[in-house]
């Protein structure tokens, strides 16, 4: 029986490998599957977090339809293009990428998937990312083009998955968590965003439940990481384009983000 060629062999074996990010050691996407859940904030404050630990940090903001960064941290200008490659915007020594740094803010982006899937092969294939320790990758709700593209052909080295505890929001992200565990990805673990208040009395209100995604994290048996509460000043420093970590690295939420980090940079550092 003839033997089949090497060069098909390689050629399949190319097919089903995934690519790092050039420039980046390791790709850390933050994931829902649900919208609203504070995502976005979670991704930027996370990313200033190792920042402050003295890693070299990269964001990419992957929502094609409803880019956040622009806001959050406050960047308005555009990226340069040198030689074909696009430029991160620097901002909080921090190296950014968004859709919403190439088009204008009122702008919809009415795309088909096909689009999205070439605007996400150009943020990862012809942006010119330097030195990272870690890229942050702010992923959309939902599990569609973006998740596919990038589990099925990039070198993702882990996933948050970020919810708050209601039920509704769970739906979702059980899909999600499904989701990557087909496409063999690994979840670093959850984490209960918007968990809880405290109010000026002290006493704990739990308005959007309690203790569900601890209980999804070992349903399918992942890591819990923990719980960040509602705060008004997360949001404050969020809309004014300087998230709490950067504005107030001393508070008790930035505090809770730094432990975070921490626990990322000891994984993979």
């Amino acid at each position: 029986m003839s033997k089949e060629n090497p060069s098909i062999n390689d050629a399949r074996r190319r097919k089903f490998e995934k690519n790092p990010i050039n420039g980046t050691k390791f790709t850390i996407a933050i994931s829902s599957a649900k919208g609203g859940v504070g995502k976005s904030t979670f991704a930027t404050n996370l990313a200033l977090a190792l920042k402050n630990l003295g890693l070299k940090i990269g964001i990419l903001d992957a929502d094609i339809y409803g880019p956040s960064l622009p806001k959050l941290f406050s960047i308005k200008e555009k990226p340069e293009n040198r030689d074909g490659k696009l430029i991160p915007v620097s901002k909080y020594n921090i190296q950014c990428m968004s859709m919403g740094f190439l088009t204008d803010e009122q702008t919809p982006m009415i795309w088909r998937g096909p689009m999205v899937t070439s605007a996400i092969k150009t943020f990862t294939q012809k942006v010119e990312w330097k030195d990272l320790d870690f890229i942050i990758v702010d992923m959309p709700p939902g599990t569609g083009d973006t998740q596919l593209t990038f589990a099925q052909e990039i070198k993702v080295d882990g996933a948050i998955i970020v919810s708050t505890p209601q039920e509704l929001a769970l739906q979702d992200v059980k899909r999600g968590i499904a989701m990557f565990d087909k496409l063999k990805v690994n979840i670093i673990g959850l984490v209960d965003n918007m968990s809880f208040f405290t109010a000026d009395d002290g006493k704990r209100y739990s308005i959007f439940g309690e203790g569900g995604v601890k209980k999804t994290a070992e349903e399918f048996n992942k890591k819990f990481l923990g719980e960040i509460p509602i705060n008004s000043d997360i949001g404050k420093y969020g809309d004014q384009g300087k998230p709490i970590v950067e504005s107030m690295p001393e508070h008790d939420i930035s505090k809770l983000y730094l432990k975070l980090a921490d626990q990322i940079k000891s994984i993979y550092l």
